[in-house]
């Protein structure tokens, strides 16, 4: 499996909003640390329902704080 299409602000957003700890994000949403730092470097695309828990925690629309790269015609998917 390739790198994820789903990409996100979440790094940025952690450090405006007072320097938040992956850990604590991780508290707030219900996940384990090691699963915001997979989401963070895009190594994996959370479910939507975890996408909009991470957008209520910074205040923020979904498609703010996460892209969608959709795959170029004729590539495997």
């Amino acid at each position: 499996m390739g790198k994820s299409r789903v990409s996100n602000i979440i790094r940025r957003l952690r450090f405006d909003h007072d320097e938040m700890t992956q850990k604590a994000l991780a508290e707030a949403i219900g996940v384990t640390r090691q699963t915001v730092v997979a989401i963070e470097n895009a190594k994996y695309s959370p479910t939507l329902e975890l996408a909009f828990q991470i957008a209520i925690v910074f205040d923020k629309p979904l498609e703010e704080v996460f892209g969608f790269t959709p795959s170029k015609s004729g590539e495997k998917q």
